[in-house]
């Protein structure tokens, strides 16, 4: 899910060089089938292609079904996702933008997974991969929104990990730093230890095939996250506020 995107294309690959069979999700038709057209030239073994919005949440999980009771999925990741800051001028974020957000980041893959997972015990084998980022160790004032969404998706992760894993399921949880993607560039300010998007997905696909529970890439991320849960709440609340991206300017 999210093969449209840039990192979904990059995983798409991947597994097209395996010789996998390939069910490729996103919104943007005329890009997932130039997507699928380069995985059939790698080797995969088939390629589907299903366009669909995650905010009509009942159609996505409809076509879930279908398209597992028609092949039933061994591997599922989820990697769709918006991305958004703080609009030049408001104070805090638009009510809109969080409810867009929430949608799309947290509501649609923690229900879609879900699913997935309830018909993956039922047959006992199967592994889910939700697609966060480390944003979500910190609260960002000037991305509350993202940050809060990738944080609730990464506690769902463990307790759907938690609770599958008795019956077959893996569930790996990835929370990238940077990856240089167009939306990324966008963004202004610095964007340190940046990953490109064959390496992220080269990692997510290593992290999925070990059935690791969570991995932080690259690992100074993670380092950052210890050093940020120690620090005094007045200090943490200053750090946070002076890493706003600068705004564009004017004209």
């Amino acid at each position: 899910m999210g093969a449209s995107g840039e990192l979904g294309g990059a995983l798409a690959r991947s597994y097209a060089r395996r010789g996998c069979g390939l069910v490729l999700w996103g919104r943007d038709r005329v890009r997932l089938d130039r997507i699928a057209g380069v995985c059939r030239e790698l080797g995969a073994a088939n390629v589907a292609v299903q366009s669909l919005d995650l905010t009509d949440l009942a159609a996505a999980k409809t076509a879930l079904e279908q398209a597992d009771e028609a092949a039933p999925f061994d591997l599922a990741i989820f990697a769709s996702g918006l991305g958004d800051v703080r609009a030049p001028g408001d104070r805090i974020e638009s009510a809109d933008l969080v409810e867009q957000l929430g949608r799309v980041n947290f509501l649609a893959p923690s229900t879609l997974a879900a699913q997935l997972a309830e018909r993956m015990t039922g047959r006992e084998r199967g592994t889910i991969v939700l697609v966060g980022s480390a944003a979500g160790f910190h609260s960002l004032p000037f991305a509350a929104a993202y940050a809060a969404t990738k944080s609730g998706l990464a506690r769902f992760a463990d307790a759907l990990r938690i609770a599958a894993a008795p019956h077959g399921v893996t569930v790996t949880h990835v929370s990238p730093g940077f990856i240089d993607t167009a939306a990324a560039r966008r963004v202004p300010g610095p964007k340190p230890f940046v990953l490109s998007v064959d390496q992220a997905a080269r990692r997510i696909a290593e992290a999925a095939d070990l059935g690791k529970a969570h991995v932080v890439m690259p690992w100074p991320f993670g380092l950052l996250r210890m050093i940020a849960a120690l620090l005094p709440r007045a200090l943490s609340d200053r750090l946070l506020r002076s890493l706003a991206p600068p705004l564009p300017p004017a004209g």
